[in-house]
């Protein structure tokens, strides 16, 4: 048997040293390795052997057939020029092009906000997402019978039975529905005098079309020192969108209602979109609604543990989404969270 081997093995190189394309190396692997080959034949009838001698042969027989393979691959490479070519670099030919990501459009205008209003002497500040029901609501003036919380349509999180009675349900942890809770975390925090912003994202139980979504980003500022007046808020304002816009924008300021404060105004922007014609995004209007503000309420101040009859201030929050709908001309917000590359590699 061991002669038989290492005879088959000769005659199996000497073959393909004669191999002059991969048609014959086909052949020839098939002939002598294939399930019906020669070797082949030969390995299975080593189960039949016993002793010393089954062990002998089977790791002789195991030898040569991974050197055979070996040199088949060898000659597989030499045949089909892969050989020379593995060896050779070309430094002058381009590389294989890597994509590289980019910022969302929702993040490049918060950085560009962020910077605005840090040249102003603004803080900017982080909140949690998943926030106790006390900051969303009870510390800025929004108590449990307060219509405003159907107003926010808010997602509340993990609910439990009430210990008040059976068939009761209640729950303390909400998604945030705007970015205000961290005023009064900042206040408790900071104190007073204080100047800061607040980017995230927020969420509301909407029905979703070209201008709302459930998940969206806001940027919520306020500032608190003595003598604050809406002057002031208006002068901030107006800063802001012309720094974000990089020229005039139309704005309009009406009377608006917002539980944490007092007076509260509406403030609408021209829409960019349709330059004021009336499209989707603004309802067929013309206007915006961008931003609501007011004097942070008594109530709201006391909350964040600051004094009302030495302090004022003033607050606002708008939606970065729609600003940046604004600024780019998109009329869907629906395009922002919806992984659509053909959209998104285009910022």
């Amino acid at each position: 048997m061991k002669e038989r081997l290492l005879q088959l093995k000769q005659e199996i190189l000497d073959n393909l040293g004669k191999a002059k394309d991969l048609s014959v190396l086909r052949n020839l692997e098939t002939k002598y390795l294939g399930r019906k080959g020669e070797l082949t034949k030969i390995l299975r009838g080593i189960s039949s052997m016993a002793g010393e001698e089954k062990k002998n042969i089977g790791k002789l027989a195991n030898e040569i057939k991974t050197e055979l393979r070996n040199k088949f691959e060898q000659v597989e490479r030499s045949l089909s020029g892969s050989a020379d070519k593995a060896g050779f670099l070309d430094v002058t030919l381009p590389g294989k092009k890597i994509k590289q990501g980019h910022l969302h459009p929702i993040t490049i205008i918060q950085n560009e906000l962020e910077d605005l209003f840090t040249s102003m002497g603004f803080m900017v500040l982080d909140g949690p997402e998943l926030e106790s029901d006390y900051y969303n609501f009870e510390a800025l003036n929004i108590p449990g019978n307060h219509p405003a919380r159907d107003m926010q349509d808010t997602f509340y999180v993990a609910p439990g039975p009430s210990p008040a009675g059976a068939g009761e349900w209640r729950s303390d942890m909400v998604m945030r529905t705007h970015t205000s809770p961290v005023q009064i975390r900042a206040m408790r925090k900071y104190g007073a005098p204080l100047r800061c912003v607040v980017p995230g994202r927020v969420f509301r139980c909407e029905a979703t079309d070209a201008c709302h979504d459930t998940t969206f980003d806001q940027l919520e500022g306020f500032m608190i020192d003595k003598n604050i007046s809406i002057s002031n808020l208006i002068s901030v304002l107006k800063e802001m969108l012309s720094g974000i816009f990089k020229q005039e924008v139309k704005i309009r300021v009406r009377p608006g209602y917002f539980p944490f404060v007092e007076p509260g105004l509406e403030v609408d922007v021209n829409c960019t979109i349709c330059d004021g014609k009336g499209c989707p995004s603004c309802k067929h209007s013309g206007w915006l609604e961008m931003i609501g503000a007011g004097m942070i309420h008594p109530n709201v101040l006391k909350y964040g543990g600051i004094d009302s009859k030495e302090y004022s201030g003033f607050a606002f929050g708008l939606g970065l989404t729609r600003l940046a709908m604004m600024k780019y001309g998109i009329d869907d917000i629906r395009l922002f969270n919806s992984g659509d590359l053909k959209f998104l590699e285009q910022f």
